[in-house]
């Protein structure tokens, strides 16, 4: 048997991508986490900390508190924006009485924040208290599905717990508790405060909480080295500096594998809210479906389906009373909402394998006629792969329940496709594909002379102007292979096999009605 196919990508890029999203779904600007790695890297090395642990803090480091948002849902319930609350948690030492009743309701009016309170003191504390075992085991169910070992995992679940013992998830205090874990710890907090407050302010929390939720021992190595610890951490790109820290080998991932990482990445993220739970799967199955109904490669398809999982990915930075509201949006709130694709884009695009999906992803909320975001691209700016996923994510999206309206039936999802093509927003070409994928009856596709799609008789007008492959793929916004394929099945329905004998038939067919134009070449 042939050894697996490698993507190329790593799976120090993947959960370095990943933690970006961690990032902003803890209110932090992005790169914390990785900043922090690096941080617990260098004390690591002045420990001496050994190779195999130093892999482990890596890991730790990137993905201690990517499980922080999902039971974002019931944090929204009780303190209004789960991201705020997140955020300012780190600002202090233990989320007390004081903290979670400070935080509860926020942006209610006042009686009904006294309601709320009533309600958090039947039920609501002890829910709210069982929030870190909650992040705990979903991080630790992540690194189980990237394949990190018991080691990685066992000190994600000790990064949870504090010196003093007051920590979740066993109460494990002092030295019991991993020395990688305790550094992951420390340098969270220390990471935030340097950016909020400088140098200074990094050197204070650890000294506040020195034998509370510091090893004092760590908090002298740092107080002693903070300068040079945090040296150049904003000078130099973060990313790159983590990337290049990858301990021992890297590992590199098969296709299978990186499908796998993906597919983990989706669910993970649908978990943001219950009412997105299956949409990413859902949508990159159908839209890879799609694709193929619509005549592209099975390359394309798959990068399709690939983007399909990812296209949410920017969710994350957008707070849950916003997603799970039942009434309308204000405008602030849409502009919030508007940004999430783009969130996704920037995310996906630190890593170049990841690129080409980031390009895909960030058009699902385009329209034709420009009304989409995050750009407001219009027209050819609009690419068929992403044509397709922005019909196959309003398909499949219609047809579940969300906070405002009921689930709709496939057959009013459907109609509700059409008047989008009616109205010019979407592609009738994409529609009619993922309909079709989604098992609709309609009708016989519209084809042209040899049974040419309406995009191949574009590429075959473009072909029989002279346009190379690269021109055409430049003209039509798609990819340079996309362009050949297209020109390869051209050929071979018309039965040609170079351009002249393409034109010839483009002619004698009045495919070619539009002028020749003095700025085509």
């Amino acid at each position: 048997m042939a050894p697996p196919a490698r993507t190329g990508i790593r799976l120090a890029e993947l959960v370095a991508t990943m933690s970006l999203g961690t990032d902003l779904g803890l209110g932090q600007p992005m790169e914390h986490c990785i900043r922090q790695t690096l941080i617990a890297l260098r004390m690591g090395e002045r420990l001496g900390v050994e190779e195999p642990d130093r892999a482990v803090l890596y890991y730790a480091g990137l993905l201690a508190w990517v499980g922080c948002h999902v039971d974002a849902y019931e944090q929204a319930r009780w303190f209004g924006d789960d991201i705020a609350v997140k955020r300012d948690f780190r600002h202090v030492d233990g989320a007390g009485p004081g903290f979670l009743l400070g935080h509860l309701g926020a942006g209610l009016p006042p009686l009904e924040r006294v309601r709320l309170g009533i309600a958090f003191l039947a039920y609501g504390r002890e829910a709210a208290e069982s929030t870190f075992v909650n992040h705990w085991r979903a991080t630790d169910a992540m690194a189980a599905r990237l394949g990190l070992g018991e080691e990685v995992r066992a000190s994600i679940e000790q990064t949870y717990e504090r010196w003093d013992g007051k920590g979740i998830p066993r109460g494990r205090r002092g030295e019991e508790i991993l020395v990688t874990s305790r550094l992951v710890n420390l340098a969270d907090v220390v990471e935030v405060f340097l950016g909020a407050g400088g140098l200074d302010a990094a050197v204070a929390v650890t000294r506040e909480r020195s034998g509370s939720q510091f090893d004092p021992d760590l908090v002298e190595l740092f107080r002693g080295e903070a300068s040079a610890l945090c040296e150049e951490l904003d000078a130099t790109s973060g990313w790159d500096a983590v990337i290049a820290a990858e301990p021992i080998l890297h590992v590199t991932l098969s296709d299978d594998e990186f499908d796998a990482a993906l597919a983990a990445i989706a669910d993970f993220v649908d978990l943001k809210s219950p009412w997105t739970i299956g949409h990413s799967h859902g949508v990159a199955d159908l839209a890879a479906e799609a694709a193929r109904v619509y005549g592209l490669p099975e390359d394309d398809a798959t990068t399709i389906r690939r983007a399909g999982l990812v296209h949410d990915f920017g969710r994350l930075g957008v707070s849950n009373a916003i997603w799970d509201r039942r009434g309308e949006l204000s405008q602030a709130e849409m502009e919030r909402v508007r940004l999430h694709p783009y969130l996704s884009e920037r995310m996906l695009s630190f890593a170049p394998e990841l690129a080409p999906l980031a390009a895909v992803a960030v058009q699902h909320h385009e329209r034709l006629d420009g009304s989409g975001y995050p750009r407001g691209l219009s027209g050819s700016a609009i690419t068929p792969a992403g044509r397709i996923l922005a019909a196959s994510d309003s398909y499949h999206a219609m047809t579940e329940a969300r906070p405002h309206r009921e689930a709709r039936t496939p057959q009013e999802a459907a109609s509700g496709l059409r008047t989008e093509v009616a109205a010019a927003r979407l592609d009738a070409d994409a529609v009619e594909a993922v309909l079709r994928a989604a098992g609709h009856r309609v009708g016989r596709r519209r084809e042209g002379p040899a049974g040419l799609t309406p995009r191949e008789v574009e590429v075959l007008r473009l072909l029989a102007r002279g346009l190379s492959n690269k021109e055409i793929a430049e003209r039509l916004v798609i990819s340079r292979k996309t362009a050949a394929n297209h020109v390869e099945h051209i050929y071979s329905k018309l039965g040609v096999s170079n351009r002249a004998q393409a034109s010839l038939f483009a002619v004698n067919r009045g495919l070619m009605p539009e002028p020749v134009l003095a700025g085509d070449t």
